[in-house]
């Protein structure tokens, strides 16, 4: 029995370097809020930007985008997951 091969879109470079230079503008603008700014500013930065670029970084780099729609459930419930327990973490460590 031969296996099928699976039909992976080209993307071009260009779309990667823009990804890239987006990702780079967004760590400028960390550095520069978490340098300029007191951490009343900086950590909501970074817990909102931080994401994003995570996000960037599994939907171009990691291919996430042409994936079936299965395997994307399953990382964003494994991702959310992952944020209840650490927004749980944070709950008990707030509340002690």
């Amino acid at each position: 029995m031969e296996h099928a091969e699976a039909q992976h879109p080209i993307v071009p470079y260009s779309t990667f370097v823009r990804v890239w230079l987006l990702l780079l503008a967004m760590t400028a603008l960390l550095v520069f809020t978490a340098t300029k700014y007191h951490e009343a500013l900086s950590l909501p930065a970074m817990l909102t930007i931080t994401p994003l670029k995570a996000g960037l970084v599994f939907y171009y780099f990691m291919h996430l985008k042409y994936e079936k729609p299965f395997l994307k459930i399953m990382v964003l419930t494994t991702l959310s997951s992952l944020i209840l327990f650490i927004g749980f973490i944070f709950l008990d460590i707030t509340f002690r």
